[in-house]
């Protein structure tokens, strides 16, 4: 039995609407936002949150110096449209690639994601 409903992500970032209305329109999910917080969430639950932090350092991927501790994977269908896509929203295509089937990007506050297809 689980005890809870659905996890919720939290990622620290300087600016959380900014990274809030970035990946709302990414995935098509609903936007909330306060003083300092931000949420997006799915119809069926699923929710992605954003907490504003002082002095936020970026991750340094693929380096460790300052690790990225996590990153989000988003399963597409087309890795060229959805590249073009998020390149629109404000992603950063990262230089280092180092797969065939998924690409590399960083989010408006500097957090690696990858787009994949399957």
């Amino acid at each position: 039995m689980a005890i809870a409903r659905y996890p919720a992500v939290v990622l620290d970032c300087p600016d959380p609407e900014v990274l809030a209305q970035f990946y709302g329109e990414m995935l098509g999910w609903k936007i909330s936002t306060s003083d300092g917080w931000a949420d997006i969430r799915a119809e069926h639950g699923d929710c992605i949150s954003f907490q504003q932090v002082a002095d936020y350092t970026p991750p340094q991927w693929p380096g460790q110096g300052v690790p990225q501790q996590m990153h989000i994977d988003v399963n597409v269908d087309n890795l060229d449209e959805a590249e073009a896509a998020v390149l629109a929203l404000g992603a950063t295509k990262h230089e280092h690639q180092p797969g065939t089937t998924f690409r590399v990007f960083l989010d408006p506050a500097g957090h690696p994601f990858c787009l994949c297809v399957e």
